[in-house]
């Protein structure tokens, strides 16, 4: 085998454009797929970064009558499931992440991400520590009770003793906070006046561990500090949904199992608090790593069929160049037959050749993966999880060698079987080029075909992506985003203030201090925000649902400033938004969107009319219906997501943090005024997540354009390796049909009709290769519904103009090599 490879370098030295040509088509293919399989691997592949990553379920509530599913879970429902559900668990823990704001070593205000975590968080998912201690049970207990008596002058509220809350640091915090100092362990973290009250460092974990949740569960990935809980257990905070659950299953116990066991638990709940009976309360344990990476597997899989598909095709060109070579070096395997070579010496020569031609191929492939996943990081998507690990690794170099040597048995294999119908004397007897090049021209034909049919489903595919991504534009948000700076201001005096008029008083400076940045036309305060994640839903209902509380349903809220829908320039269809006036808590006056008003009062307005909401209150509250507004865009533009009720932010008390202003110019320029106005009004008050609405709208469509992109890149390569590849068995065609064609045009056929006839030769092939791919991609195409928006998978426009689009290249291609048959010189075509 040594010797068949130095001999086949040898002989592809002589023919360099050959080498070059075969090895730079097979790099294409080789390098597309290892990049993206090595995105596969990091995301969907690798397991977990916990202890026993197999056995990890996240726990979900979800309100099934209400249609609000995925929900955290209240401490006093965690308390019940985890002490009712012991026999399937190893253990179960739970954990929540916020956002506070911290003083920096100099004073300045700096914002931080907490996750607050049952003492128990980190020897579940066997997290370890390079310094200190983890977390103890005495840790998580609760503080003690209010002392018994009389309230204190003033009519305060009496408070117990304040347990400090044990923090520990994330590794990276520490080392940048702290220089990665052990002594701050035992020490309490700075809070600064008005600040979180005293958190004493215990411990630092060891680097980069990560909390890996999808992102519709709006956690942090990287918190820096993480507290241990001190959990009240208390049935009137028991519809306060904040933490998420993850449970370890115990060895041999399955998922069905543990739900089973599960159900049991949460059955109890149903029936000791009716409420949850008739919102159809139900606990739903999924395989962590699966919940993780739902949302991106179609995306990511049809990515990697993409490139399976290219690297078929670049495999098929190569084979195809083979083919001629093989073709054109008849009589030289024609002599090595004659002189005793028997025909698997002869494959297994021709196999080396490709077996050469790939390694070369993958070498290139490497490099070409290398700098294309950076492009690829650059292109990704915030939502698709553990993206830092995304690298060229050593199960990612095995994957590129497994692949290797299957291009290579492919490419060499086409070529190789060809051995077994050539017939060595014939070649010897025969004119030579011409008997070895007609033996190879239907087995070309079929490997064109295959070819074609590949890329008509890479071309459907991407037509597929680009429609849904114009019809992703296409769609009216609810708002403008246009010259629109958005930023959240946290921390600071308002943050301190105990009394609602007082938080009002400081928004109303902040207000006014925006309104006089030059250029600033409005100037809103909102949360949540349009787009910004951390969405969470309330019940609503109609006067029937206090008699029958199965009625309540899902709502999305927001807490707006009035003028908020005439910033964002939402249309107001009915009635009227809100006033200054309006903005009080004793006015129970609220704004729905179009779809709750048409749900609630079908065929008439919804002005005037009254609904239960709970929102402020134990129990739901009527509230007056003022207005209704269009539809916004809450989580997602492919998704337009469930009713919204708007109150303003002096109806729950004031203080709303995220703002936003309109200007009359780039907004972009205005973020350093907008800084320099809020440090002047408090130096305490910190600026962050200073961003254009329009990016934010931008980042709302990364993952459809980074399946569009790939996709279409993938598409086109595939389209001009097929186009080279029609052109290279119709070049062989004509030379193969000279003298024919000289007899041809001097029996009086005109240059056109030798044209037509090849090109028709060329187009019938190509028609072929479409009616294989249109069968596949009706069976192909259906695995994208998921990523598609606006269009169905079998959409017969994209169907109909994809082909006239390959058409239009296989007409291209084959008018080339046409050309050339066309203008030949029939005399010197018979001298042939």
């Amino acid at each position: 085998m040594i010797r068949d490879l130095m001999f086949a370098a040898r002989t592809l030295r002589r023919s360099p454009v050959f080498a070059l040509t075969a090895a730079l088509t097979i790099a294409l293919g080789i390098g597309a797929t290892t990049a993206i399989f090595s995105v596969t691997n990091a995301v969907l592949l690798r397991p977990l970064p916990y202890k026993d990553p197999d056995r990890l379920v996240v726990l979900y509530g979800d309100l099934r009558a209400r249609n609000n599913l995925g929900m955290p879970i209240s401490a006093e429902n965690y308390a019940d499931i985890r002490n009712g559900s012991t026999a399937g668990f190893d253990d179960m823990a739970a954990v929540f992440t916020r956002r506070q704001v911290l003083p920096r070593a100099d004073g300045t205000p700096e914002q931080v991400t907490i996750g607050g975590v049952t003492t128990n968080f980190f020897r579940l998912m066997g997290a370890s520590l390079v310094v200190g201690r983890d977390f103890e049970d005495a840790d998580g207990a609760p503080p003690p009770p209010a002392p018994a008596g009389p309230p204190p002058a003033g009519g305060a509220q009496p408070q117990g003793p304040q347990l400090p809350t044990m923090v520990i640091l994330s590794y990276e915090y520490w080392q940048r906070r702290f220089g990665g100092d052990p002594s701050v362990v035992g020490a309490d973290l700075p809070s600064g006046p008005g600040g979180p009250p005293l958190q004493r460092i215990v411990g630092v974990l060891a680097p980069r561990f990560q909390l890996l949740f999808p992102p519709a569960d709006n956690m942090e990935t990287a918190p820096e500090l993480w507290t241990a809980l001190r959990l009240t257990y208390d049935n009137r905070n028991r519809n306060a949904y904040f933490l998420r659950p993850i449970g370890r299953l115990k060895t041999g116990v399955t998922v069905a199992r543990a739900q089973a066991e599960v159900e049991a638990a949460v059955d109890g709940v149903r029936k000791n608090f009716p409420l949850y009976a008739t919102a159809r309360f139900y606990g739903r344990l999924e395989p962590m790593h699966k919940t993780l990476v739902e949302e991106v597997r179609p995306a990511i899989l049809a990515l990697m069929g993409a490139v399976v598909f290219l690297l078929l095709i670049a495999c098929a060109n190569v084979a195809n160049l083979l083919l001629v070579r093989a073709s054109l070096r008849g009589s030289e395997l024609a002599v090595r037959s004659a002189l005793g070579a028997g025909r698997w010496r002869i494959v297994r020569q021709l196999l080396a050749e490709a077996f050469l031609l790939t390694a070369v191929g993958a070498i290139f492939g490497v490099a070409l993966a290398w700098s294309g996943v950076r492009e690829l990081l650059a292109l990704a998507p915030e939502n698709l999880p553990r993206l830092g690990s995304v690298t060229i690794d050593p199960i990612v170099l095995a994957f590129t060698a497994a692949i290797s040597l299957g291009a290579a048995l492919l490419s060499g294999l086409v070529p190789a079987w060809n051995v077994f119908r050539f017939d060595p004397m014939s070649v010897l007897r025969g004119s030579g080029r011409a008997a070895g090049l007609g033996r190879t021209g239907m087995l070309r034909n079929i490997v064109v075909v295959a070819e074609v049919a590949l890329c008509f489903v890479l071309l459907i595919g991407s037509g597929l992506m680009i429609r849904s991504f114009l019809a992703l534009q296409r769609i009216d948000p609810g708002f403008d985003a246009a010259r629109v700076l958005t930023f959240q201001l946290l921390g600071g005096r308002g943050a301190r203030a105990a009394q609602p008029a007082e938080r009002s008083a400081i928004t109303q400076e902040i207000e006014s201090a925006l309104r006089a940045v030059p250029g600033v036309q409005d100037v809103t305060t909102s949360f949540p925000f349009p787009l910004t994640g951390g969405y969470s839903t309330i019940r609503w209902g109609l006067a029937d649902a206090l008699a029958d509380q199965s009625k309540y349903q899902a709502v999305d809220w927001q807490m707006v400033r009035p003028g908020y829908f005439e910033m964002m320039k939402t249309r107001l269809l009915d009635g009227r938004t809100f006033t200054p006036a309006d903005n009080d808590p004793t006015r129970n006056l609220v704004v729905v969107d179009q779809f709750l008003a048409a749900k609630a009062f079908p065929n008439q307005s919804a002005v005037g009319q009254r609904i239960l909401i709970r929102i402020r209150t134990p129990e739901p509250e009527f509230v007056e219906i003022i207005g209704v507004v269009a539809h916004q865009r809450f989580t997602s533009l492919a998704d337009a997501g469930r009713e919204q009720v708007f109150v303003t932010d002096g109806f729950l008390g004031f203080g709303a943090p995220r703002w936003a202003i309109r200007t009359t110019a780039d907004p972009s320029a205005a973020a350093s005024q907008v800084r320099a106005e809020i440090a002047k009004l408090d130096s305490t008050l910190l600026v962050s997540e200073v961003e254009p609405m329009a990016t934010i709208v931008w980042r709302a469509q990364a993952s459809t354009r980074f399946t569009l992109t790939l996709i279409a890149v993938f598409a086109a390569i595939a389209a001009l390796l097929v186009a080279v590849g029609l052109y290279g068995v119709l070049s062989t065609l004509v030379r193969q049909r000279t003298a024919e064609i000289g007899v041809r045009m001097a029996l009086g056929a005109e240059p056109s009709a030798i044209l037509s006839l090849v090109v028709g030769q060329g187009l019938r092939l190509s028609a072929a290769g479409v009616a294989v791919g249109l069968v596949t991609a009706f069976a192909v195409t259906r695995l994208m519904t998921t990523m598609l928006v606006g269009v169905r998978a079998t959409d017969p426009l994209t169907f109909a103009a994809m082909a006239a689009v390959f058409f239009a290249i296989a007409a291209f291609a084959s008018w080339l090599p046409a050309r050339r048959a066309a203008a030949l010189d029939p005399t010197i075509a018979l001298r042939e």
